[in-house]
C-alpha cells in the first residue's frame, strides 16, 4: 500500500511533487469508467477521433516550455534539450493520426458469387498504459495515441518520477474534448499496478520499462490470455566499419551514447571499430566527450545533467570501476568535470578502451554516461560481438559501403538496424525489439495490429 508517492529532483535532492496514491475505490471506478465509456467510443467515427488527437497534440505542444520545465525537474534532463521530448511527442502522434486510416482499415475479399467477406479491426477495449521517466512523453504516446485512435480507453500508470506527466496528458484530452473516462490516469504503488494487469477489466497492458519490471507484467497477466506489450532493456551496439566517416560516426555515436546521460534504452553503450580506424576514431571521441559540460539541468549551458537519481550512478560508478580493475582503460578524467561527487546523482562520462565481454560494462545494461569502445579486426568479429547479448533493440553500422551494410544488417539479432545514424525511433517503422529487450510492437501501420482485434463477417447474400 503506497499513500503517498514523492518525487525526489536529481537537481539538488528536493522534493517536488507529492502525490496521494489511488486506493481501492479511486481504482474502481477508474476501470469501471473506462470500460464504460470505451463502449461507446468506439462507436465514434474515426474522422471524429482523428480530430479530437489532434486537438490533443496541439494542447500539448502549447504547453511546451511549461512541460519542458517540469522534465527538467523531475528527472534531470538539461533545460536545453528538455522541449525536444514535445517536438518528438507531436511527430509520433502526428504520424499516427496520419496512419490511424490504413492501420484501421477494413480487407475486402475478392468477390465470392453469393457472399461477402470481409475482415475489420476492433478494438480490445480498456488499454492499461505503464510508462517510464527516461522518456516520459515519447514512451507513453507510442501506445497512448494509436490506443485511443483504434476505439480503446486507456488508464496510464506513469512514473512516480514523473508523475505530472501523466497529468499533463489528462488536462491536453480535455481541452481537446475527449469523451470523459476514455483517457484517465492512476497514481500508484507496484503492488496496485500488478494487481491491475491482473484485472479482468483490463484487455491489454502497454510496458516499458526494465526486464524485472516487464517478468513481473507477464507473471501477472498469465493465464488471462490477454495481450501484453513489452518494451524493455538494450545494451544497443555501434559497428564502425574501415571505410566510414569518422568524424561523422564520432559526432553520431557519442550523442547516441550521452544524450539524456545515457538514459536511453535504444542509446549506444558498445562501440567496435575496425582496427585500421580505431586510434583516430578514439581520440576524436575523446575530444568530443571532453566538451560535454556536466551542471545542474536547469543551467542553459549544461549538456550533460545528472543521472535520475544517486543510485543510479552509483551503479554505473561500480560497473566502471570494476572495468578499470579488470583492465580497461578510462580516458576521462573526473577532474574536468568538478561537479561529479561520489553520493551524488552527478557523474562524469567516460570512455573506456582495451574492454572485452569479459566485463559487465559491455555486456549489462548501463543506462548512464559511460560507453566502452572495443577494437576489431573484421566485419564477422563486429557482427559476432554485436549478437553477444541478451538484448537487440537496436543496432548501427557506419560504412560509406551501403550495400555491404545492409548485408551486415541482415545478420544482426535487433529490432531496429540502422546505417550511418543511430538513437533515432522514425514513426513510420515498426518500433519492436528481440531477445530481452521485449516483445510486440509500437508505432508504424503495424502498431494498431497489437490494440485491436481482427473479427471476419462471411455473409451469404444468396439463398
Amino acid at each position: 500500500m503506497c499513500a503517498e508517492q514523492i518525487t525526489i529532483s536529481p537537481i539538488d535532492g528536493s522534493v517536488y511533487v507529492r502525490r496521494t496514491c489511488a486506493d481501492k475505490i479511486a481504482i474502481d471506478s477508474t476501470l469501471d469508467c473506462a470500460r464504460v465509456a470505451q463502449r461507446q467510443w468506439k462507436t465514434v467515427a474515426l474522422s471524429e477521433r482523428k480530430t479530437l488527437c489532434s486537438k490533443t497534440v496541439d494542447a500539448l505542444v502549447a504547453k511546451k516550455e511549461e512541460i519542458a520545465g517540469e522534465i527538467c525537474r523531475q528527472m534531470g534532463r538539461p533545460i536545453s534539450a528538455a522541449g525536444s521530448e514535445i517536438i518528438g511527442l507531436e511527430e509520433r502522434a502526428r504520424a499516427m493520426i496520419g496512419l490511424a486510416d490504413e492501420g484501421l482499415s477494413t480487407i475486402r475479399l475478392a468477390d465470392k458469387p453469393g457472399f461477402e467477406r470481409w475482415i475489420q479491426r476492433e478494438p480490445l477495449g480498456v488499454v492499461f498504459v505503464i510508462a517510464p521517466w527516461n522518456y516520459p512523453y515519447l514512451t507513453a504516446v507510442n501506445a497512448i495515441m494509436p490506443a485511443i485512435l483504434a476505439g480503446n480507453s486507456v488508464v496510464l500508470k506513469h512514473s512516480a518520477q514523473t508523475p505530472l506527466c501523466s497529468e499533463r496528458f489528462h488536462q491536453a484530452f480535455q481541452a481537446a474534448g475527449l469523451p470523459e473516462g476514455v483517457f484517465q490516469y492512476l497514481h500508484l504503488s507496484h503492488k496496485d499496478t500488478e494487481d491491475i494487469v491482473r484485472d479482468e477489466r483490463v484487455d491489454y497492458v502497454a510496458f516499458t520499462g526494465s526486464v524485472s519490471g516487464g517478468a513481473m507484467v507477464e507473471r501477472a497477466a498469465a493465464g488471462r490470455f490477454i495481450g501484453v506489450g513489452l518494451e524493455l532493456g538494450g545494451k544497443d551496439p555501434a559497428y564502425v566499419r574501415a571505410d566510414a566517416d569518422i568524424s561523422h560516426a564520432v559526432e553520431v555515436t557519442m550523442d547516441g551514447a550521452f544524450f539524456n546521460s545515457g538514459q536511453s534504452c535504444c542509446g549506444i553503450e558498445r562501440i567496435y571499430v575496425h582496427g585500421s580506424v580505431y586510434d583516430a576514431y578514439l581520440q576524436q571521441a575523446i575530444s568530443w566527450v571532453k566538451k560535454l559540460k556536466l551542471g545542474r539541468p536547469d543551467a542553459q549551458d549544461t549538456t550533460l545533467g545528472p543521472l535520475v537519481r544517486t543510485s543510479a550512478a552509483d551503479f554505473v560508478r561500480k560497473q566502471t570501476q570494476e572495468a578499470i580493475d579488470q583492465g580497461a582503460i578510462a580516458h576521462i578524467s573526473a577532474d574536468d568535470f568538478p561537479l561529479d561527487r561520489s553520493g551524488t546523482p552527478y557523474l562524469a562520462p567516460q570512455l573506456l578502451s582495451h574492454v572485452d565481454h569479459s566485463m559487465r560494462v559491455m555486456t549489462e545494461e548501463s543506462f548512464g554516461p559511460v560507453v566502452g569502445i572495443q577494437k576489431v579486426n573484421s566485419d564477422q568479429e563486429a557482427i559476432d560481438l554485436m549478437n553477444d547479448s541478451e538484448y537487440g533493440l537496436t543496432a548501427a553500422i557506419f560504412t560509406s559501403d551501403i550495400d555491404r551494410g545492409v548485408e551486415l544488417g541482415q545478420q544482426l539479432e535487433t529490432g531496429t538496424f540502422f546505417i550511418n545514424r543511430c538513437d533515432y525511433l522514425d514513426p513510420g517503422l515498426a518500433w519492436t525489439g528481440v531477445k530481452h529487450s521485449g516483445r510486440g510492437c509500437t508505432l508504424s501501420v503495424m502498431g494498431y495490429e497489437s490494440l485491436t482485434r481482427p473479427k471476419s463477417f462471411h455473409i451469404k447474400t444468396e439463398l
